[in-house]
Formats: structure tokens, C-alpha cells, sequence
């Protein structure tokens, strides 16, 4: 009896010990090679304009992977750190005001879908800056599994595009990346 006592106990040690902290800070860096949008409106580069539509997807990873100089994803679109990918990322929207020209303030607004690789689901909606290092709040929409118990916003810093064009950014649902 206290053999399998203890080994039952161990078990649910062993259980308890692999429940891993929910997620609440985590990178994201675009695919460059899965970001489309409308033949128009663009501007005379070919750049998507003020009401474009568009959709791209990248790579979840966790806090603090993507330090400056350091990019997420290889140039044919592959995880840069496929052992450290913790899920994937889904954005779309629309272009807004300057759009990719923008220097300062919102580029676009958008819905933002991060699914880890157990299933769990955080979605969240609100503009996207352009300035590097300034914490933009967004509103989270939707959330399962170790998300459920997060509400209200989430906030984003812009890292800065990847070598490739693609989007670089940190997120944060408690401190919302004063930090940063």
C-alpha cells in the first residue's frame, strides 16, 4: 500500500511539475515569404496603400528571442529557431493612414491570432505602431486553454522588419513591456 501510495504520489508530482506557467510574454517574427495583400490600392513601389487588405503569418517564440540583431526567420520563410517555436501567428487587417511609409504612429489595424502548439488560442484586435520600442495596447477578443484567464489587453512593441522585410515584435499581458 505505500508503495503504490507513493508512486501515485509521484505521479501526480511528476503532473503537477510538468504544468508549465501559462504564457504571458512571448516574440513573434513574420514569415516575410506569407505576407499578401490586394493588387490595389499600392502606391508607385508596388507597396500596399491606405485600405489595403492583407494576411500574413510567423513564428510564436518565447520572451526575449528575437534581441536586436537577431532575427526569427531564414530567408526562404523556415523558423530561424525551430527548436524554440512555441506556435504560430496569424495577422490581418487593413492599411491605414501613411501604411508602409509610415515613419511615426499607426500603419494598421488588425486581428491577431497566436495558436501554441498544445491548441491554445489568444486573440486579440487594435492598431499596430511603427515607432520601435513604444508599448501599444490592444484588445484581447478571445482566449482558450492558459489564456482564458487573460482579459482586457495585451500589449505590442514593434522590434523593428527582420533582414527580409518581416515584422519583429514582443508581447506582454502583464507588464505590457514597460520594460522594453
Amino acid at each position: 500500500m505505500l508503495r503504490s501510495l507513493s508512486m501515485t504520489t509521484a505521479a501526480i508530482l511528476l503532473g503537477t511539475a510538468a504544468l508549465a506557467e501559462p504564457l504571458v510574454r512571448f516574440d513573434v517574427a513574420e514569415d516575410h515569404t506569407r505576407f499578401v495583400f490586394q493588387s490595389a490600392p499600392v502606391d508607385d513601389e508596388g507597396m500596399p496603400t491606405h485600405g489595403n487588405p492583407f494576411v500574413t503569418q510567423g513564428y510564436v517564440y518565447p520572451a526575449d528571442t528575437l534581441a536586436p540583431g537577431i532575427d526569427g526567420v531564414n530567408e526562404d520563410g523556415s523558423p530561424a529557431f525551430p527548436e524554440l517555436v512555441l506556435g504560430t501567428w496569424t495577422c490581418d487587417g487593413f492599411l491605414v493612414g501613411a501604411a508602409m511609409k509610415a515613419e511615426t504612429g499607426v500603419f494598421l489595424v488588425s486581428r491577431q491570432t497566436v495558436v501554441l502548439n498544445e491548441g491554445d488560442i489568444l486573440i486579440s484586435h487594435g492598431p499596430e505602431i511603427i515607432d520601435e520600442n513604444v508599448v501599444q495596447l490592444r484588445a484581447i477578443s478571445g482566449a482558450t486553454g492558459s489564456f482564458v484567464d487573460h482579459d482586457g489587453d495585451i500589449g505590442q512593441v514593434f522590434l523593428g522588419w527582420g533582414p527580409y522585410m518581416g515584422l519583429r515584435a514582443a508581447f506582454d499581458m502583464e507588464g505590457h513591456g514597460e520594460d522594453s
